[in-house]
């Protein structure tokens, strides 16, 4: 089974980071390093990650860039570039992840493909305790949870779901998977987009170009994303006319990707 490199997107909210941090320590099989791609975030999410640093049970690397708005596809691509795994792992700072979260995924890789995963979401309440309390630990069971079969952890079911098979449903960068030779053939994110949305697509439409299918993984590696105000439910009309050109064009590769990230946190 593959190395796997675990990518955690976070900017200024190092509550939520700490139970993601502790949630990815009580792994069943632990990934190979932990990076967190951080979007600029301010010193009490550097103290955060440094403490966590002093005793994590892998490599933990904390990737930063300066805060000039929003610019996951950019640091996102960092991280990448730093990764050592074969296989990366993507969640946002606010999943906290099933103990066979890192287990599953590896299981279920396989060549030729990208995953997108599923998550159950944590209503508001429930979200604010366990900030308050440091816990991370929920199941199928737990009160206060919304869309309660993604919490469900039947690997056999796996196989059974198909789902969409285009860059556009359902695409989420909050949870996917990839094999990092793929990722690098497409040059990964294009840095082009900033502001919300529509990067994570267009990486996902580049890479059916290129001729990696989407497999979509429910009831295996379960992850549950915290509650937290939408705060730009729509992308941009430049995000959506750089994507539409995107599929409209068949692009396999983007200009501004990984080629230009600098070897060094």
């Amino acid at each position: 089974m593959p190395t796997t490199s675990l990518i955690i997107a976070t900017y200024n909210w190092p509550a939520a980071l700490d139970i993601v941090l502790r949630s990815a320590r009580a792994q069943r099989e632990l990934p190979t390093e932990v990076l967190v791609a951080d979007d600029g975030s301010g010193e009490e999410t550097r103290q955060l990650i440094a403490a966590h640093q002093a005793d994590f049970p892998v490599p933990l690397l904390h990737v930063w860039h300066e805060d000039r708005g929003f610019r996951l596809a950019a640091i996102r691509n960092r991280a990448i570039r730093l990764a050592n795994g074969d296989y990366v792992l993507q969640v946002d700072g606010d999943m906290l992840l099933h103990p066979a979260f890192v287990q599953a995924h590896r299981r279920f890789a396989r060549r030729g493909s990208y995953v997108q995963g599923s998550r159950c979401l944590v209503k508001q309440r429930l979200t604010n305790r366990l900030l308050t309390e440091r816990r991370h630990a929920l199941s199928v069971f737990t009160p206060g949870l919304r869309n309660r079969q993604n919490a469900w952890h039947a690997p056999w079911l796996s196989p059974l779901v198909r789902g969409p098979q285009d860059s556009d449903r359902r695409t989420r960068g909050c949870h996917m998977a990839f094999w990092r030779d793929d990722l690098e053939r497409v040059n990964g994110y294009d840095e082009g987009y900033e502001g919300w949305g529509r990067e994570d697509s267009d990486l996902a439409a580049r890479l059916i170009h290129s001729g990696v299918r989407r497999r979509n993984f429910k009831y295996g590696a379960v992850a549950y994303h915290l509650w937290h105000p939408d705060a730009a439910p729509v992308a941009s009309p430049e995000s959506e006319a750089r994507y539409a050109a995107t599929v409209r064009q068949r692009r396999q590769r983007c200009d501004a990707g990984l080629d230009q990230c600098p070897l060094s946190p």
